[in-house]
């Protein structure tokens, strides 16, 4: 154990948490006033039953001893009891550079932080329109039937898509591919937002929305450089790649959207901001500095590009899930079999254009596949239960009405004789 490195993944888990809020901030302020509330309770409902799941059992299934060639981990973390230096390490001891130097208690709680946040990443394409109790049912399910087994393929030494060489630092699968497609799917079940494309939908609070900008770019530093698991030179290249491609993509997407839009937009500058983390997740310890700064920019073109294909195909995805996340994970995983620098990182054999053959893209290809067709598939089917037993959609009248007052009886904002715990007098 070192105590450097367990204070900085001490630190970093609490960043990886505080990107939740964020998140609903950052969504929060896209939605109309009516649905506010929805949003956030969305988001930050999956700080609570994903905590009580993962210590239950979807730890265990994702980091357990393996139990399906490399498909699914066992019970052995059950409960999260009797957990020994000795038990996590074990399956990784023999990995080079994943010799594990920080309580095993603090590995379950940083990788706790990606779960959490990961279907909450889901919530802003079926913003709107989507029950609560349906979330509810909707999060325990594909947390263990979708997030666990991929979890376990890519971060766990057990898993067949790490046994293979597939790489991802700090989650361009697990997290943003897997979260991407996963909304996809649900939004083809649960349909389009009443009057959508053709009603006009502004953000209430662009304001809102830089806030939570702001908090997920300031715990994407803990989301990325913490997955180095020390505070090592690893963690300060994944540190510096974070911020140069959000930047980069920022200016990248506000030169896309000047040109074609006359304008370059506040929530355009936050949309590309949150591509250029996305993109960068899968890479950022593993590509040095002009490489993330080409590989942010490149996602805020390529991102903003991807968020008009929902009207030419007509899907609602609400808040650009797909296009960011789903494209942006994509893209970061890609780059990874392009520009991966063993100089950076001995774990990774070089890439395509740093002096490696193609061996390392095939393998990032095989694992974007597998997450995309495993992910979907599952996502749709369980949609499609939920769907037809207690319904995954609200009431025709109670979207015209909002989320707020029809899910939670409150209201975000005193209008009328409206209070925010709902009607005054009542």
């Amino acid at each position: 154990m070192d105590s450097g490195n367990t204070a900085w993944v001490l630190v970093s888990a609490a960043l990886v948490l505080f990107m939740t809020p964020g998140l609903a901030f950052f969504y929060g302020g896209m939605v109309r006033s009516k649905n506010v509330l929805g949003m956030l309770m969305q988001n930050f409902f999956c700080m609570g039953i994903v905590s009580v799941l993962w210590a239950v059992v979807v730890f265990s299934l994702a980091f357990g001893e393996d139990i399906g060639g490399g498909l699914l981990g066992g019970f052995d973390f059950v409960g999260l009891r009797d957990l020994g230096i000795a038990d996590v390490a074990e399956a990784a001891e023999n990995v080079p550079g994943l010799a594990l130097t920080i309580p095993p208690m603090l590995f379950v709680a940083f990788q706790l932080m990606f779960a959490i946040i990961t279907p909450a990443l889901i919530t802003g394409a079926v913003a709107d329109r989507m029950k609560f109790a349906a979330w509810v049912v909707f999060v325990g399910a594909w947390l263990i039937l979708v997030y666990a087994p991929v979890a376990h393929w890519v971060f766990s030494p057990g898993g067949w898509l790490f046994e293979r060489g597939a790489l991802d630092f700090a989650g361009g699968t697990v997290v943003h591919i897997n979260a991407g497609i996963a909304a996809l799917a649900l939004v083809f079940v649960l349909g389009k937002r009443r009057g959508w494309p053709g009603e006009a939908m502004a953000p209430h609070s662009l304001p809102f929305t830089l806030l939570g900008t702001g908090i997920l770019w300031f715990g994407w530093f803990g989301f990325n450089a913490g997955s180095a698991l020390a505070a090592d030179g690893i963690a300060a290249q994944a540190l510096v790649n974070t911020h140069m491609a959000a930047a980069a993509a920022l200016i990248g997407w506000l030169i896309v959207e000047k040109v074609k839009g006359g304008h370059a937009t506040t929530l355009g500058a936050a949309s590309g901001a949150v591509a250029g983390l996305v993109a960068i997740t899968p890479c950022a310890g593993f590509v040095d500095t002009v490489p993330a700064l080409i590989i942010g920019f490149l996602a805020g073109v390529v991102c903003f590009a991807a968020i008009q294909m929902k009207f030419k195909f007509g899907y609602d995805d609400a808040l650009d899930v797909v296009g960011i996340h789903l494209v942006g994970g994509i893209l970061g995983s890609i780059m990874v079999g392009l520009f991966a620098d063993d100089g950076v990182n001995s774990i990774a054999p070089d890439g395509l254009f740093t002096g490696g053959g193609a061996d390392l893209l095939v393998e990032q290809v095989i694992a974007v596949a597998a997450t995309l067709v495993w992910s979907f598939v599952a996502t749709f089917v369980i949609a499609k239960v939920i769907d037809a037993t207690i319904g995954l959609r609200v009431a025709p009248d109670q979207e015209a009405e909002g989320l707020d007052v029809t899910q939670h009886a409150e209201a975000a904002y005193a209008y009328g004789d409206f209070g925010s715990m709902g009607r005054i007098g009542s």
